[in-house]
């Protein structure tokens, strides 16, 4: 038996295309007829917002000369944000243990430049765990002009990023003498990261599968759990992106359910989901 919203709007064969091909060309998601309920769901809510009777439709408003800002609704409507504080911890761990290290013996300890993309940030979690990281560095970054870029295509998580605060349920990952440095706690339990850590970055909206305005390099990229949504020319081509806008020797960091395996021979792999450019 299916959801109420559903039950109020069938999504019909020709529709559910429509909105695939177009999910496809705007965000190189593909969708499948395993999606197909999910996508109801989540577009359900759209036509009711709209006041619209059916998909046709919503497809004919997609299609039109006035459908662009409901195509970037559809996009933050259909989008995953699945993150956390300090998850998938290796990664951290190697950028302390590994990536730091191979750049102060290469720049020299006196100071030097250090750029990281957080490529998919979502609401934040990712790019704020790297600026604590980096923070708790300091001592051996003296003098150093280290940055992070975050990016995500959903304009509304960019907007909570931004924000850069977390009810109280998101900042337990966090650890306890993380929080007590970097996190302001509020009356209702819910954390606002700190200057410290807002300074060190810079969010911004940003489609993957368009141009990018950065020049890099970059000598970290951290792309986690974004192309498990890809086809593999999709993920090919990204990654290609990705080699380029990285310093020679670069690293990036996929996710834990993702491979380069089969996709690209711009890097080889170092470490637990942890790669490094070679072409």
């Amino acid at each position: 038996m299916g959801t109420a919203v559903e039950q109020e709007f069938a999504l019909h064969d020709g529709d559910f295309r429509k909105i695939a091909r177009l999910v496809m060309e705007k965000t190189g998601i593909v969708v499948n007829d395993r999606k197909r309920a999910f996508i109801s769901g989540r577009l359900g809510r759209r036509l009711r917002v709209l006041g619209l009777s059916n998909f046709s439709e919503y497809c004919h408003l997609l299609e039109g000369p006035d459908g662009a800002s409901e195509r970037h609704m559809l996009v933050n409507a259909i989008t995953t944000n699945h993150t956390a504080f300090f998850r998938e911890p290796h990664h951290f761990d190697a950028l302390v243990k590994d990536v730091l290290p191979a750049l102060i013996e290469e720049q020299g300890s006196r100071g030097g430049r250090l750029r990281i993309w957080s490529a998919g940030c979502s609401t934040g979690e990712e790019p704020y765990t790297l600026a604590m990281v980096l923070n708790e560095q300091r001592a051996k970054l003296a003098g150093w002009d280290a940055k992070i870029l975050a990016t995500d295509l959903d304009t509304n998580v960019v907007a909570h990023a931004t924000a850069g605060v977390y009810d109280a349920e998101r900042i337990q990952s966090i650890p306890a003498e993380y929080r007590r440095k970097y996190v302001a706690i509020q009356p209702d339990g819910s954390g606002v990261m700190n200057d410290a850590l807002r300074s060190m970055i810079s969010f911004a909206p940003l489609n993957l599968l368009e141009s990018w305005p950065m020049r890099g390099p970059f000598d970290v990229i951290f792309c986690r759990n974004v192309v498990i949504y890809f086809d593999k020319p999709t993920q090919s081509r990204l990654f290609d992106r990705h080699a380029e806008l990285l310093k020679p020797d670069g690293w990036l960091m996929i996710g834990h359910s993702e491979s380069l395996l089969n996709v690209t021979d711009r890097f080889k792999l170092v470490g637990r989901t942890v790669y490094r450019r070679i072409r």
